[in-house]
């Protein structure tokens, strides 16, 4: 079998010859590691996707979950906003407006998600001058080429492809930051919604657009990134009543065009939200983050039957331990890997104290077990 078909035979519940071996990158920090160490030489680290696949064979990875398509401007505005400095600080930090409007505070070498310190998006002035123009459908958005060649390749394709639904709420949290959607839904409901609507509409456009091109998609795949570590950053029943019927409109549409598996990625603890995207069509859960709050499919299946599946849920962290760490988390995945619908992948990107031999032995290992 190859790759992708394994994928479809474990997530619709069908016959396998043997589990995929899957990961969803590794940390810069880590990378750069491991050239220092003797693992990579510096001309395999800086072509992209290409490295990062070369990595992962290296490794004993089969494939990353997952490449997708359609994400020509990660954040949605198109334009994206150009980057630039736009303060010095004494410390030598300094405040930069990012490509989503965002400004963030950047200190050397620091390598984790930066401080905002201030957002363009702020009112209905702001929205108008700034984001409405950017969320608007052009068919410059789109690489009809790139489209052409996946088009030709699909047939003969062994790897998963995916194509990106973008998000319908995690985009516009980082916009206007978590404290500015909470105050807009209380101060001005009109324009929550018409951020919301806007963007819901703009994803449907893209998304029929980029199902007409040809390809062969086996996955759709959503970003949210919505919720801590205990629970949501969204009300639950507001994310109902205002994105809810965005995501079925969305997945009706992957649906009829021969799509099963329609996957999200939001950290944290999701659970409350996690009924409203079952309704709602989405039915793969990624990344199921146990290294953090011990999060794992098992209750979530019980709970909701097999039209939950699910995509992540190992201890990436153990990959800084020993064998015996390996050994004892891939003994916890059987019983997790026996109900179904559930692929093991590491529950994010992997971290910078991974063992480039611990790795190795975990993806043999995995082989051998599954």
């Amino acid at each position: 079998m190859t790759d992708r078909q394994r994928l479809h035979a474990v997530m619709n519940y069908e016959k396998y010859d043997r589990m995929p071996v899957v990961h969803f990158g590794f940390w810069s920090e880590l990378v750069d590691k491991w050239v220092t160490e003797g693992h990579l030489k510096p001309d395999e680290i800086n072509d992209g996707l290409a490295s990062e696949k070369l990595i992962a064979e290296k490794l004993g990875f089969d494939f990353g979950y997952i490449e997708t398509v359609g994400d020509s401007s990660f954040c949605a505005l198109f334009p994206c906003f150009e980057e630039k400095r736009v303060a010095e600080n004494p410390d030598g930090s300094y405040n930069f407006l990012n490509k989503e409007g965002v400004v963030v505070l950047q200190k050397p070498g620091a390598g984790s998600i930066p401080m905002e310190v201030d957002h363009l998006l702020k009112d209905r002035a702001s929205w108008e001058e700034h984001y409405l123009p950017k969320l608007q459908y052009s068919e410059d958005r789109f690489d009809d080429a790139v489209f052409d060649r996946l088009a030709a390749e699909s047939a003969d394709r062994t790897e998963p492809l995916g194509i990106c639904c973008k998000s319908l709420f995690g985009y516009i949290r980082n916009w206007v930051g978590v404290v500015g959607i909470s105050y807009l839904y209380a101060d001005d409901e009109d324009l929550y919604d018409e951020i919301i609507d806007t963007l819901g509409n703009l994803v449907y456009k893209v998304t029929e657009r980029v199902l007409k091109s040809g390809i062969e998609f086996d996955v759709a795949h959503f970003w949210e990134d919505i919720c801590f570590n205990h629970g949501p950053l969204v009300n639950p029943s507001v994310f109902e009543e205002k994105v809810g019927p965005h995501y079925r409109r969305i997945t009706d549409l992957l649906s009829r065009n021969g799509i099963k598996i329609i996957s999200l990625d939001c950290d944290g603890k999701i659970d409350a939200l996690l009924p409203i995207w079952l309704e709602n069509g989405v039915n793969t859960m990624f990344p199921i983050e146990v290294g953090t709050w011990e999060a794992s499919i098992a209750p979530w299946r019980e709970k909701y039957g097999q039209v939950l599946r699910g995509v992540g849920g190992m201890n990436k962290n153990l990959f800084g331990l020993d064998r015996a760490a390996i050994d004892k988390e891939i003994e916890r995945l059987k019983t997790l890997v026996e109900l179904g619908g559930y692929i093991p992948c590491p529950d994010h990107r992997i971290p910078p104290d991974a063992k480039w031999e611990l790795i190795q032995y975990y993806c043999d290992k995995m082989r051998q077990t599954f």
